[in-house]
């Protein structure tokens, strides 16, 4: 039912993976930071768990979809 990221074909090269694991981990940590804007905060932690996730997984669906082009 759930599908597996971590079970996807990489496409992404080592210094991408870690450019992105660095700005998602880093984006999520400013996101955690009290903050009077809370829905901002909370759109800034969920872009950041998605890079975190992008460069641990090593697959990106919409580089994969530009290269399909």
């Amino acid at each position: 039912m759930v599908r597996d990221i971590f079970s996807l074909q990489t496409n992404l090269t080592t210094t991408e993976r870690a450019v992105s694991v660095a700005l998602g981990l880093g984006l999520a940590a400013v996101a955690a930071q009290p903050r009077p804007n809370k829905l901002l905060s909370l759109a800034a932690l969920i872009a950041g768990a998605a890079l975190a996730i992008r460069g641990a997984s090593g697959h990106c669906s919409m580089k994969s979809a530009i290269q399909r082009i």
